[in-house]
């Protein structure tokens, strides 16, 4: 058995989070999951639907793996990413890394990792792998997939090979921290402003406050969305709620990250943004429950209600990116 010493193994909520945590705390950088998910730029909108989708989905974050480009930009870290078509040398990617030491990420699709009992396919799944043997990975994953976990060497061949939305071919990276961090005064800052500016002007009418804002007119039509509202909705529901996003589709996370940065800053931008945030981080956990009620009862009213809410939600979140993009170094 090959492993990594000095694994701090932490689960915490978000997989991409989790991931860069423990590759930050193996080189002594100990920052916190709101911290990490700020830094990153994390927090976003996505109405998702298409023909060959079962049910919309509703993402509450950027795409996979920008986050952790974000961060490294923001902290000035060395991110060294691999990718490759061949199973045996993404293999070799891996095992070079824990071999001189080191813990690795991967990016993977969760539905063939042994201990996940939910099994949805999600080809953006991120973990911390820090050792092997003959038979299994040694990986550590959030805390509600059991934090420090081991999977079959099988399985995680099949996931990192896996193709689909959001997959990365056998994708493994590290991360170096340098001597000395710049400011993280001015990193919050240009953190938080990019990430207003990128939510308060989509590219499209499906992201940010105007994908929020689609939300609300299409979620009341979720009932004939669908030949089985009983499973679909709630589970649309639970994605939001429990499927690694820290709740309230990450906006808790996000709360939570500009409450930590008060007092880096003292500013009233800063704390209006982080009202508002508060405010709607409550009311999509009242959206989630909503959708949940109206799948159970079938009663098109909750799904009325939903879209009222998240009508209001779209309005609260762009007046807090817009506060928060005025915040000045």
């Amino acid at each position: 058995m090959t492993t990594v010493t000095d694994i701090d193994a932490r689960g915490t909520r978000h997989c991409e989070t989790t991931a860069s945590g423990v590759l930050l705390r193996h080189q002594g950088l100990d920052l916190s999951e709101p911290m990490l998910f700020g830094l990153g730029s994390g927090l976003s909108f996505v109405y998702w639907d298409s023909k060959n989708m079962g049910f919309p989905f509703l993402g509450g974050r950027v795409k996979p793996f920008e986050l952790t480009r974000n961060l490294a930009a923001r902290l000035d870290l060395e991110l060294v990413v691999r990718e490759t078509t061949s199973p045996r040398r993404g293999w070799e990617n891996v095992v070079a890394a824990i071999d001189a030491g080191r813990p690795v990420g991967l990016q993977l699709d969760s539905y063939h990792l042994d201990y996940f009992t939910s099994k949805v396919h999600f080809g953006g799944h991120i973990v911390a792998m820090y050792g092997y043997d003959d038979q299994d990975a040694y990986l550590v994953d959030t805390d509600q997939q059991g934090g420090a976990v081991s999977t079959s060497l099988a399985g995680l061949a099949r996931a990192r090979a896996a193709r689909g939305p959001m997959s990365a071919r056998h994708r493994s990276f590290t991360l170096t921290a340098p001597r000395g961090l710049p400011s993280l005064r001015s990193q919050v800052v240009d953190a938080i402003t990019a990430c207003a500016d990128a939510f308060l002007h989509p590219p499209i009418a499906n992201l940010g406050h105007r994908g929020i804002e689609k939300a609300g007119k299409l979620v009341r039509g979720w009932l004939q969305r669908t030949d089985d509202p009983r499973r679909d909705l709630p589970r649309a529901a639970l994605l939001m709620e429990k499927a690694g996003t820290g709740g309230a589709l990450f906006r808790n996370l996000y709360r939570d990250f500009l409450a930590e940065c008060a007092p880096l800053l003292d500013s009233g931008h800063l704390r209006t943004g982080h009202g508002l945030y508060a405010e709607a981080a409550l009311l999509w956990t009242e959206v989630a429950a909503l959708i949940t009620k109206a799948g159970e009862s079938g009663d098109e009213r909750c799904l009325a209600q939903a879209g009222t809410v998240l009508g209001e939600l779209s309005r609260i979140e762009r007046e807090a990116m817009r506060a928060l993009s005025r915040l000045e170094r």
